[in-house]
């Protein structure tokens, strides 16, 4: 038993006419029209499938298919349908519509589980304007409260809570998520890898063990402005050039720690930022992602170290604030076996490691059995017009999943 490739790549380029923009790629952020429109468009076709579908307070959609009732709960396969701004067609649609395929086949095949099987398509995986990724599923796991998300509106005025409403959710259907996530018993997330691990091994898959931690803190260099002509090199307080090292530092120690640890500097705003004028005062976000807690911190604390030199010899001062420290989330050991032990069943290579990337995976673990699967991506690109993955690479992940569902589903209690 197998899905259909080719029905599935249609469904992908089908999907992707929905913020189609004039740059080549999709530009579909949750609550926009293209999200309304892609929304009704999955819901029609899970009703058209004799799903059961309920959409709850965050307006994730969820499709519902029967078991036999021999085993209580649902497994459950999914991720999400919105975009960044000019993204590609993979990038959260292949994990959505692989489920409907996954299930279309069983369906097709006369496959009835004893587990009740559930697709779902999350809201707001991607950053959006209301500064809430990830937003379904850390809403549906009981992190984003009701109360928190009252007063939230994005940068045009617009509040959460009524774009909720537009799209069948809202604050008031909070309280039942609570309750629908009692009887999940395994999530399984398929996406693209975004990056190029398996590419270098012309592997076509990765079985998923954990996520990574990401560490991010506001960064504040203070220098002295000053006129760049009369103020000789050696009376300079200059916080670009100070900054500039310290960026290079912390490529220099993610490097020195190899493939667990990587690091980024990005959103630079300089003041006063004129031509004549030394840089006075910058401001940058700095990033730390690590497969462990102690590898991120000890990373954290050698890069402080050396930013206290770099201010002391250059006559600046640094100031930080910290505004995410989410620790690293181990996946379930069960439903990863389960999908090892499939894949050498059916003698297809694969690789097991960390995602470098936050998904929807990583929160639906605070509940239940949570694992992911990945499939290579041509030269590592995503969040881009160019995101690619080979149909021969997408079709063996699929069917690692529906097989490894068929497994999960005897092997569960």
């Amino acid at each position: 038993m197998k899905i259909n490739i080719d029905r599935l790549m249609s469904d992908i380029k089908e999907y992707a006419k929905y913020g189609k923009n004039d740059q080549g790629g999709v530009t579909r952020p949750s609550f926009s029209q293209a999200d309304h429109e892609v929304r009704a468009l999955f819901i029609k076709e899970l009703e058209n499938m004799d799903l059961k579908v309920t959409i709850d307070g965050a307006a994730n959609i969820w499709g519902r298919r029967k078991g036999n009732g021999k085993k209580q709960g649902s497994l459950v396969i999914g991720s999400h349908l919105d975009s960044v701004p000019n993204g590609g067609k993979y990038d959260g649609p292949l994990g959505v519509l692989m489920a409907k395929e996954i299930i279309k086949t069983l369906i097709e095949n006369n496959v009835m589980l004893d587990h009740d099987l559930e697709i779902v398509s999350f809201t707001a995986e991607e950053s959006n304007d209301f500064n809430l990724s990830t937003f379904g599923s850390r809403s549906f796991v009981g992190r984003l409260k009701m109360e928190m998300l009252k007063d939230v509106c994005d940068s045009t005025g617009a509040r959460l809570s009524n774009e909720l409403k537009k799209a069948g959710g809202g604050l008031d259907k909070f309280p039942m998520m609570e309750e629908m996530g009692k009887d999940k018993k395994a999530f399984i997330e398929l996406h693209i890898e975004q990056g190029q691990r398996l590419e270098s091994k012309n592997i076509s898959m990765a079985v998923i063990n954990r996520v990574v931690g990401t560490y991010r803190s506001k960064v504040r260099v203070i220098g002295q402005p000053n006129h760049s002509g009369t103020t000789m090199m050696e009376h300079r307080k200059d916080a670009l050039t100070a900054v500039a090292e310290m960026i290079l530092e912390v490529e220099r120690q993610c490097q020195k720690s190899g493939s667990s640890v990587v690091g980024t500097v990005g959103k630079l705003t300089v003041f006063p930022n004129a031509a004549n004028i030394i840089p006075g005062q910058i401001d940058f976000i700095y990033e730390v992602r690590g497969e462990t807690e102690e590898k991120i911190q000890h990373t954290v604390n050698v890069i402080q170290s050396v930013w206290e030199e770099i201010a002391s010899k250059r006559g600046v001062v640094v100031q930080q604030q910290i505004f995410l420290d989410q620790k690293p989330v181990v996946l379930d050991e069960d439903i990863v076996h389960i999908l090892q032990s499939t894949a050498n069943e059916m003698k297809e290579p694969f690789r097991t490691f960390s995602s470098m990337a936050i998904h929807d995976a990583a929160h639906m673990a605070a509940i239940t059995k949570s694992a992911m699967v990945f499939v290579k991506s041509i030269d590592g690109k995503s969040h881009c017009p160019e995101e690619y993955s080979l149909p021969v690479d997408i079709e063996k992940a699929g069917n690692l999943i529906l097989h490894g569902i068929i497994n999960m589903d005897r092997e569960l209690s």
